[in-house]
């Protein structure tokens, strides 16, 4: 840009300035604001678009259009040419709007005059808050430097609009987060809470968009980009030399590449000629990268542009002096909103102070879901615009059940959600008096109901919940919580915590079950086309033996003479398993040379996790000590239903006739040669689901501690064998799911 186009920025900005400081209701502020556009860019017409809502684009203000059509005139996302600017976050700069591609002519504004349109979106950090138009009635296309110019002016508005600068007491405009909001997403803990919102990251807030001493601004930038660069090359120098740290290594080298680049620091000193302050030049290429971010289909650049999106975040901390410790308190009941959060972080709240969790982004297999279910509160994924919707503070109602959040819900979602809160709580009680109670069904079948864990602080639920052991310990959450590799005494110390806890009851210890989701703060993230078949689990452990054979040692000092069970995840073929098992066997003849005690036992078990090893050689079924059906990804895989996609993971029935056919033939192959199986997943914790597994054979079951007391109620209720005879019916009968012909007969059942 030459400098006589900053000038002319800096002047159009310095008088929107004033006007914005002006005492004056907010349409009073949009009207004298179009009118200052328009005559700054030499054009007969200025109009802006606000949003109504998420789908609809409102004529708020316009200088040269009839003034009659301000508050009438709405267009749909995507119609017409201003739709079109908010639909994709792009300009549209035509010389003959009429002839553009999807035009549409509003007689009531009295456009049709205007022949040029040059359309600007007004968004802040990737949300879309409306559109800047501009037109005249000559033919021409508006020049580059006049699309920047709109585009600083985009960047104020977006921030002025953000502040509430527009809004006015009884007028049309109304203020931003104050009415009431529901977003839907994806279920990844069940459960229902209310509270207050809880920001994990508060949201910055820019006041001064407007600078006037550009010189004075770029230092203050470049004074943050060094604190940055510094803090940066820190934490680069405190990852270790060992190879298992190269990950960690690579990860922060690409973060120190964008800190030191020329290009990034450049384009944001061009924003700060052309009028902005250095907090609004950080945001606005911050803006502009999330939206480059939402539109790349490479795996690569888009971490590169989450990379970059990361560190505008620190760097604008740095600027405003927002950190997270704003001085707020936690509310007495949060519910904790994040674009995405790590296990360390979600640990540090604590169990017990958190009501629920909803994220942006994250997954039903991820670590926070794991956190989430051993804590026992609703989890949502995949909640799209509620970072920039909630406040701290809001009122909220979270329904992990159906995947719902309301925001500053009205007094008659308040109260429908408040009688089912109550039900709930009755429900517990009831189950609360099973506790010492055995699974056993009229027919007299006993079912032995495990809990899952992954937390020391599980631990307490063995006895609160009836438990009777732990058929899962997820033990890779010792390694997501650090921000390096836990060393072999650390993790002994953990495990030998975890048997203490348990005291007589058993505990199953899955191996390292990494990838997929599931990845490592310091582990380099292999891009792959389908992660979840990917390299994982199994796969990298016997890949990088030195990590296995570290944690199998850790295993086996913990135990300290004790019995231990320990079962490897994913495993799709025999010689994966007997590699596995060789290398336990291998380490327990080692620890015996260097004097350690040895396990009183040892059970070597495996996870049956992919249709191929249901239909491994019997030698497989006999060597195991025994089997684990992982029923999360044995499910997903057998339907060849990605459980991270809402359009397809709800289509498939667990009580579907070929899925409980699967599992009844794994039953009964582990019958052919004693072999202990059990069930292991979310679908053991839904009480009509564990109800059909035992019917099918499965006398053991593990779940989430809360599930225990629903499951033992209904098994407590029912004859086994006329259960059976029910699917055996439904089978039978051609359907393609037993679940109607079960729940019928529940009905009809009577206590």
């Amino acid at each position: 840009m030459t400098n006589d186009v900053d000038t002319e920025s800096r002047k159009l900005l310095g008088r929107l300035r004033e006007a914005l400081a002006e005492d004056s209701a907010g349409q009073a502020r949009l009207d004298r604001i179009t009118h200052i556009i328009a005559s700054s860019m030499q054009t007969e017409v200025c109009s802006i678009y606000l949003f109504r809502d998420p789908e609809t684009l409102e004529l708020c203000a316009t200088e040269g259009l009839k003034a009659e059509a301000v508050h009438q005139t709405r267009m749909r996302l995507g119609e017409g040419l201003v739709g079109r600017v908010a639909r994709d976050g792009r300009v549209v700069n035509e010389a003959d709007a009429p002839a553009a591609r999807g035009f549409r002519y509003m007689p009531e504004t009295g456009e049709e005059v205007f022949s040029s349109f040059c359309g600007v979106p007004i968004q802040r950090l990737g949300e879309k808050l409306g559109v800047l138009v501009v037109q005249s009635r000559e033919a021409r296309a508006f020049s580059e430097d006049e699309v920047y110019a709109l585009e600083v002016v985009a960047m104020v508005l977006a921030e002025m609009t953000e502040l509430g600068a527009f809004v006015g007491e009884g007028e049309a405009l109304r203020a931003r987060h104050t009415l009431p909001a529901m977003f839907r997403g994806g279920v990844a803990q069940e459960g229902v809470a209310e509270g207050q919102i809880w920001l994990h990251e508060p949201r910055v807030v820019v006041t001064n968009p407007i600078a006037e001493d550009p010189e004075q601004e770029k230092q203050r930038l470049r004074d943050a980009v060094q604190t940055l660069r510094i803090s940066v090359d820190d934490m680069l120098m405190q990852v270790g030399s060992e190879p298992a740290d190269e990950d960690q290594r690579e990860v922060l080298e690409a973060y120190r590449m964008f800190a030191h680049s020329r290009g990034w620091l450049r384009r944001m000193e061009e924003d700060i000629d052309a009028g902005l302050s250095a907090e609004a030049a950080v945001e606005k290429e911050q803006s502009q990268a999330r939206q480059r971010l939402n539109q790349a289909a490479d795996a690569y650049l888009r971490d590169r542009l989450h990379d970059l999106d990361d560190l505008s975040n620190r760097l604008l901390r740095i600027l405003t002096g927002q950190g997270r410790d704003t001085g707020a308190e936690m509310p007495e009941n949060p519910i904790l909103v994040a674009r995405n959060i790590g296990p360390a972080e979600l640990l540090d709240y604590g169990r017990g102070k958190l009501r629920g969790i909803v994220l942006e982004q994250g997954s039903v297999g991820s670590h926070a879901t794991v956190v989430a279910r051993a804590w026992a509160i609703p989890l949502i994924v995949h909640a799209e615009g509620v970072i920039n919707e909630a406040l701290n503070g809001d009122h909220a109602m979270i329904d992990g059940d159906q995947g719902i959040l309301h925001l500053r819900p009205d007094d008659s979602v308040v109260s429908a959600f408040r009688d089912k809160i109550a039900m709930q709580a009755k429900a517990q009680e009831r189950y609360a008096g099973l506790i010492g109670q055995p699974a056993q069904a009229k027919c007299g079948t006993t079912i032995a109901l495990h809990m899952n864990a992954g937390l020391i602080a599980d631990l307490p639920s063995l006895e609160s919940s009836g438990a009777e052991g732990v058929g899962l310990f997820r033990t890779e959450l010792q390694f997501l919580a650090r921000s390096n590799v836990p060393r072999r005494g650390e993790l002994a110390a953990i495990y030998a915590r975890v048997m203490d806890a348990a005291g007589d009851k058993p505990v199953v210890f899955r191996t390292l079950d990494i990838g997929s989701d599931k990845v490592l703060p310091y582990m380099k993230r292999e891009e792959e086309p389908n992660p979840a078949l990917g390299w994982r689990a199994i796969r990298v452990g016997l890949d990088k033996p030195g990590v296995m054979r570290m944690q199998l040692q850790a295993l086996i000092r913990a135990a300290n003479g004790r019995p231990l069970t320990l079962m490897f995840p994913f495993i799709a073929q025999f010689d994966e398993f007997r590699a596995a098992r060789q290398h336990v066997l291998d380490e327990i003849e080692r620890e015996g040379k260097l004097g350690h005690d040895l396990p009183e036992n040892i059970r070597i078990g495996a996870m049956l996790e992919t249709p191929s090893l249901a239909f491994a050689p019997r030698q497989f079924f006999e060597m195991a000590d025994f089997i684990s059906i992982g029923g999360n990804d044995l499910k997903q895989f057998f339907f060849a239903a990605d459980r991270e996609n809402e359009r397809v993971r709800r289509r498939y029935d667990t009580l579907n006739v070929s899925y409980l056919s699967f599992i009844e033939q794994i039953v009964r192959r582990c019958a052919e040669t004693d072999t202990p199986v059990s069930f292991c997943g979310e679908d053991a914790g839904r009480p009509i689901e564990a109800m059909c597994f035992a019917a099918m054979g499965l006398r053991t079951l593990s779940m989430r501690p809360a599930s225990i007391g629903p499951v033992k109620h209904l098994l407590r209720r029912v004859n086994l064998d006329d259960v059976r005879a029910v699917i055996d019916r439904s089978r039978g009968s051609g359907v393609q799911s037993v679940r109607g012909d079960v729940m019928e007969w529940l009905r009809t059942m009577g206590d």
